[in-house]
């Protein structure tokens, strides 16, 4: 819109007033102290069950960490992960939220500059049938809102901190999806191993009952044992059934992860049960030096993304505090009125004007003294929050530790219950093929051989997966930025000694 000239002459005696008029004010406004930084959240210095980690030399490092699947060795998980980690829906709406944020912050940023418009018109007006004439007008409008108390600065900061914990969360989906794909896939493979234990324990089985067959038609064992060789036969028989649907349900939940229909995974993996001989449980090489729990919570993205929080938390306070002062406005106008096109290039026609603006809140029954209590409340919500996750993360790293050293243990145990067990079945079927032992003799060494062979099938499922959730613990999954948000983060946190 272009100003009349009238108004254009009425602006010098107000820009002369207006240095004073900011002096004053900025003179005699003062802001509400800033928040008191959070109490120190003392961290231990070191981890209680760091050695069930695993002996090695190498140590955690945000980039070995990055991607810490690869430490598993096994060409098929990589590429499920890297497929998962760029189509999972998931993966992708946070993606989607990061871009919104960074948009939201470059909003604010765009607050801080001056805005230009442009505006053309062109009238023709009657009166009692007459025509009284055209008017047209070419005119520019430009504004600069001053930003004296810090209330824009401050909406660009929390626009900041805001993207940079949209990022963070990002990376924490990233972390979740990692992981889930791994923990998917060592479910798959020991659904497999379980499944061959299981055929070959029945097979085995078979091989008992027809030696017990041939027995009873030779007199030599009465109909009793042939029904119990029978019975065993049809136990273990059903076994198969249900192991190979968990092998397609989690074929299917691999698929998903991975942003596919749940049929699709067949084109990726090979599950048929004839070639399912030889897929192991991947487990991740013991070469792992932890580093100290503070590193570890700064690899953490859930960390990282309620520290950012935070300082997005505490800008928020300093713009709602500064929204309670005075707001600074200088505008002007430049433009072409003529009644007629030509008469537009004349000098005449040029028309200027500047504007300086204070708007000062009188009374507002105290929704702007309320608004700073709003995002107080809000300040003290995010570090309640970051307080929780810092000690969510140190739980998670410390259960992740001690879980892993009790199932390696066990492992072990079983693993040498599994080679006295099958020592034992062995004998077990020879004397009994000799007629040495009675046939109840061979049913129990049978069944506690593959009760031994399928307890250290899952004993290695739940090592492979005690890797995966401790990766996970640390941070593991996402490549972290170098610096974190300014104040109240990880890096100040207190340490004491255990």
């Amino acid at each position: 819109m272009v100003p009349s000239r009238r108004a254009a002459a009425t602006r010098p005696g107000l820009l002369a007033l207006l240095p004073g008029l900011l002096a004053g004010l900025v003179a005699c406004a003062s802001l509400d102290p800033p928040e008191k930084a959070p109490a120190l959240l003392a961290i231990p210095a070191g981890w209680a069950q760091a050695d069930a980690a695993g002996a090695g030399a190498s140590s955690v490092t945000e980039a070995s960490l990055a991607q810490w699947w690869q430490r598993f060795d096994d060409a098929q998980l990589e590429g499920l992960v890297r497929s998962a980690l760029q189509a999972n829906t998931s993966v992708q709406a946070a993606m989607a939220a990061l871009r919104q944020a960074q948009a939201l912050r470059d909003v604010a940023a765009a607050s801080l500059w001056p805005t230009l418009g442009g505006a053309a018109s062109a009238q023709q007006g009657t009166a009692g049938g007459h025509g009284t004439g055209s008017n047209f007008k070419l005119g520019l409008d430009a504004e600069w809102g001053i930003d004296v108390f810090g209330a824009r600065r401050a909406g660009v900061d929390a626009g900041d901190a805001s993207a940079a914990a949209s990022e963070a969360s990002l990376g924490d989906v990233q972390v979740q999806i990692a992981a889930e794909v791994a923990l998917n896939y060592i479910l798959l493979r020991t659904a497999q191993a379980r499944r061959l234990i299981a055929a070959d324990n029945l097979a085995s089985q078979e091989e008992t009952l027809q030696i017990t067959l041939w027995r009873q038609q030779a007199g030599l064992v009465t109909s009793l044992e042939a029904e119990q060789a029978r019975a065993a036969v049809e136990q273990n028989r059903a076994q198969l059934p249900a192991l190979q649907t968990s092998i397609v349900q989690t074929q299917h939940a691999l698929a998903v992860l991975a942003g596919q229909p749940p049929a699709a995974m067949p084109d990726v993996l090979d599950l048929r049960a004839d070639r399912a001989r030889g897929m192991a449980v991947p487990q991740a090489r013991d070469e792992l030096a932890l580093s100290i729990p503070a590193q570890t919570l700064r690899q953490r993205a859930d960390v990282r993304a309620a520290e950012y929080q935070v300082a997005a938390a505490l800008a928020r306070v300093g713009q709602a505090q500064a929204q309670r002062w005075p707001s600074f406005a200088i505008g002007g106008s430049l433009g072409l009125s003529a009644a007629t096109l030509g008469a537009l290039s004349s000098g005449s026609a040029v028309l200027g004007s500047l504007l300086a603006s204070v708007t000062l809140p009188v009374f507002d029954g105290g929704a702007l003294r309320a608004q700073v209590r709003v995002q107080q409340a809000a300040l003290a919500q995010a570090r309640a929050t970051y307080r929780a996750a810092v000690l969510s993360a140190l739980q998670q790293v410390e259960d992740g530790l001690v879980a892993l050293r009790g199932d390696r243990q066990r492992l072990a145990s079983l693993r040498l219950a599994a080679d006295a067990a099958s020592n034992a079945a062995l004998l077990a079927r020879q004397r009994y093929s000799s007629g040495l032992i009675d046939f109840q003799t061979v049913l129990d060494t049978q069944r506690t051989l593959f009760a031994t062979l399928d307890g250290v099938a899952s004993a290695t499922a739940d090592v492979s997966s005690g890797q995966v959730r401790l990766f996970k613990a640390l941070g593991g999954g996402w490549p972290p930025a170098d610096q974190g948000p300014r104040g109240g983060g990880p890096s100040t946190l207190g340490t004491q000694n255990r």
